[in-house]
């Protein structure tokens, strides 16, 4: 596959900033020091220091997905989606992302603000170190994406055109197939070991937990209620440790579209649960495992307070706040739901995680199979477990059921 635009590597990418006049000034290209670090499944991701310390990051859409390669094509279109999603949390919570330097449309690159000395959460919690107040920085990003983005901050007309102009339909089907499809049928892009065998030949066999995937899977697919980041996990958070605990910010919304506000929350949460089983397999300190128990709390307590505290802004005052908490129990049973199914195809299907990839065989097993049986009850159970204080409970039993 030949590409209609210029595909970037390190050796050109200090003349492709030269010759960006919304580049100039950033760094100075003469000193420049390139390396592609693209780890993830999609793009390149070019990090740039000069000789002054100055930095910056640029990340080019390829035609075809990275993971896969070229017999997968992609439109490299996502990145005016991630662009759009980067610049919308950069008007509302700009402390929480890195700063926006604007997309070229015309080579598919996105440039941003260089994260130096900050680290990838999903790293940071493998090893065994915490950050925190990172749970309750990101419900505050969901909560201020999900109102300021929403009918209840812009005229109906506005959203609609929004909506139409944020529809991300190759990123969305991606998310569709993997995530609420492939893991409940039998496709060459699922693996898993042997011992796993008999909980998913379970999971597949209970209907009634298939039916309730395809509800959360329908309203994925119709449920426009604000800008979400659509890939909100603990990959996708940069961490560091500041003067008053854990720091973050927020990348990567390739995915982004207009959705459920629960799906971003779920996200978090379905990684947070990978976390917890590999710090429970590994016998972490009880301390550690339970500031990991705490993190989804901490998450939703956040969302919660924000979107209260914004509440008096709504447009249309019909909106009670009787129907906010309405509005709030629905998306916390799909947070708990999206949650389960966000971390069933982390174990089965494509593009696993390492938080238990890396894992020794025996413990690798333990830790898939608690969280298995954990995000399957999530989705079976969401609307009777109701609150995720309620979900996290189930965890625990699951542990106990699995290590004894």
């Amino acid at each position: 596959m030949t590409p209609e635009y210029e595909i970037l590597n390190p050796e050109t990418v200090a003349a492709y900033i030269a010759g960006n006049a919304n580049l100039t000034g950033i760094v100075d290209t003469d000193t420049l020091e390139v390396s592609e670090v693209g780890d993830g499944n999609l793009n390149l991701v070019f990090v740039c220091k000069d000789g002054n310390g100055d930095g910056i990051c640029l990340k080019q859409s390829l035609p075809y997905v990275r993971l896969v390669g070229e017999g997968w094509p992609l439109t490299p279109e996502r990145v005016i989606a991630e662009s759009r999603g980067l610049a919308a949390a950069a008007t509302y919570v700009p402390d929480l992302v890195p700063a926006y330097y604007g997309v070229d449309k015309e080579n598919y690159v996105l440039a941003m603000e260089n994260l130096m000395g900050w680290d990838m959460w999903r790293i940071q919690l493998n090893m065994g170190n915490s950050h925190p107040g990172v749970g309750a920085q990101l419900g505050r990003y969901v909560a201020a994406l999900a109102f300021y983005t929403s009918f209840f901050s812009i005229d109906q007309g506005e959203i609609k055109e929004r909506l139409a102009e944020a529809i991300n339909p190759e990123l969305c089907k991606i998310t569709e197939d993997l995530v609420f499809t492939e893991p409940y049928i039998d496709v060459d892009n699922n693996s898993y070991v042997d011992e796993l065998i008999p909980e998913i030949a379970g999971m597949r066999a209970d209907a009634r937990l298939r039916a309730e995937v395809g509800m959360l899977k329908y309203r994925f697919m119709t449920a426009g209620e604000a800008l979400i980041h659509g890939d909100l996990h603990t990959g996708s958070v940069m961490v560091r440790q500041g003067a008053n605990g854990g720091e973050c910010k927020v990348i990567d919304p390739e995915f982004c579209y207009y959705g459920p506000v629960g799906f971003d929350l779920g996200a978090l949460f379905g990684n947070y649960m990978a976390a917890r089983a590999r710090a429970a397999v590994l016998n972490r300190p009880a301390e550690y495992q339970q500031w990991l128990a705490d993190i989804g709390l901490e998450t939703w307590d956040s969302f919660e307070a924000e979107m209260r505290r914004l509440w008096p802004e709504r447009l249309d005052k019909t909106w009670t706040d009787s129907f906010l908490d309405a509005w709030l129990a629905q998306v916390q049973k799909d947070t708990i739901g999206y949650g389960g199914c966000k971390a069933n195809r982390r174990i089965i299907g494509l593009a696993k995680v390492t938080d238990i990839q890396e894992l020794p065989h025996e413990e690798h097993v333990k830790a898939a199979t608690m969280v298995l049986r954990t995000a399957s009850t999530w989705i079976r159970d969401r609307d009777t477990l109701a609150t995720v204080a309620v979900a996290n409970t189930v965890f625990d039993d699951v542990r106990e059921e699995v290590l004894g």
